[in-house]
């Protein structure tokens, strides 16, 4: 990873891509609340903007594949997030964030996945045997900047308010070219298809002319893997949303307690992140998100069934395995299953979370009305077992990857 320029300064970069989006993410709320003096259902309603990510990043990876640029649809898109945040910050009108959110900062959301692709071509060019292990390096630093970031934004936020916080998150999203430099990648030739069963795939030779873009029924194993994804990462915001309220409003926990309790995922995510690489390389990588999509299931009916803070510690700590699992490999497996245009895997499977967090809290919305807490976290539970039959259904099935 060190010796490469381009392996070095894409995993910085990432790390500056999560440092930046997790400072704003928490407090993007409150900012709307107590700077443009909106409700808290009309805050709420802000998240909806991200709809619009997977149409941007699917409008980025399609040019990115027909052209090779991989980096400079790159820059141009750090620069798009550096715009876009920096007029969140001097917004003064309720509409704007929504707007800028909605049409400016859902290009900048591509910019992560136009270097995983480049990573994808120059990995392949050199026939790199390890390349499963760079890319869950690479993705583990973008864990590693959400791990901090939070605290680093509510830190600065506090000290000099939110506008200065979203200012340095658009310097954050800028800084990303900076560790890149002018580095290059080969560009693989658009269209051309490659018939290797080790990413899962075959195709009549033919079939598909140069340069042409992958349709729809081409790209139906991606759109279903990433379509369970969601299921898996519905749960999120659900956790984030209510878990802390009901641990401290319902089972009592001291501050101390429940701050552990959602401090240990991450960490435990990034511990078995490069055991997962080495698992997958033995049994598969989806056969292993069987049980990563499982683990989730078990997580959730902690949540809602134990009501102890042992019970809390161990839903986190499984949850720190659905990640480890996910995080590190979703990527490389949406891009096999799609292999001659890994820029538009790329941006449609990056810009998953996004379409999670929508359902995510709309069902958590309905659901907490409905049965309350704990009994809200039965919802995930039901996504999550849908998702691991259904990887299960695919780790059988010609498009399974190894």
């Amino acid at each position: 990873m060190w010796s490469s320029p381009l392996y070095r300064g894409a995993t910085v970069a990432l790390f500056l891509s999560g440092l930046g989006a997790s400072a704003a993410a928490p407090q993007i709320t409150l900012f709307l609340v107590d700077d443009l003096h909106v409700s808290l259902t009309t805050a709420g309603l802000y998240y909806l903007t991200s709809i619009t990510a997977p149409v941007a990043g699917y409008l980025i990876g399609a040019r990115s594949d027909r052209t090779g640029k991989r980096l400079g649809l790159f820059r141009l898109c750090a620069v798009a997030g550096f715009l876009g945040w920096t007029a969140m910050a001097v917004s003064d009108q309720v509409w704007m964030p929504f707007v800028i959110s909605a049409v400016v900062l859902a290009f900048a959301g591509a910019a992560g996945s136009q270097l995983f692709a480049a990573l994808h071509d120059d990995l392949k060019a050199t026939a790199s045997p390890v390349g499963d292990g760079i890319v869950s390096i690479a993705r583990m630093a973008m864990t590693a900047g959400w791990i901090v970031g939070p605290v680093a934004g509510s830190l600065l936020a506090t000290a000099a308010g939110p506008r200065a916080m979203l200012v340095a998150t658009g310097l954050c999203t800028l800084a990303q070219i900076v560790p890149m430099g002018f580095a290059r990648t080969p560009s693989a030739p658009s269209g051309a298809r490659t018939a290797a069963t080790s990413e899962g795939t075959a195709e009549a030779p033919g079939s598909r002319t140069p340069g042409q873009h992958p349709g729809i029924r081409e790209m139906l194993p991606l759109l279903a893997f990433t379509g369970l994804y969601v299921l898996v990462y519905a749960g999120e915001p659900i956790k984030y949303g209510y878990l802390t309220i009901y641990m401290n409003n319902d089972m009592r926990l001291p501050t101390a307690v429940s701050g552990a309790v959602i401090g240990i995922q991450p960490l435990i995510e990034l511990i078995l992140m490069p055991v997962a690489v080495v698992v997958a390389r033995r049994i598969g990588m989806l056969r292993l998100m069987v049980f990563g999509a499982a683990f989730g299931v078990v997580a959730n009916l902690c949540f809602a069934l134990t009501g102890s803070a042992a019970g809390m510690f161990a839903g986190q700590i499984l949850m720190g395995g659905v990640w480890g699992v996910f995080a590190g490999l979703g990527i490389i497996v949406a891009q096999r299953l799609l292999p001659e245009a890994v820029a538009t895997a790329s941006a449609i499977f990056m810009s998953s979370p996004a379409i999670a967090s929508a359902l995510g809290g709309l069902t958590g919305s309905l659901g907490v009305g409905m049965f309350g807490l704990p009994h809200v976290f039965l919802a995930p539970a039901l996504y999550g077992l849908v998702a691991t039959v259904g990887i299960a259904v695919m780790s059988r099935s010609r498009h399974a990857v190894g």
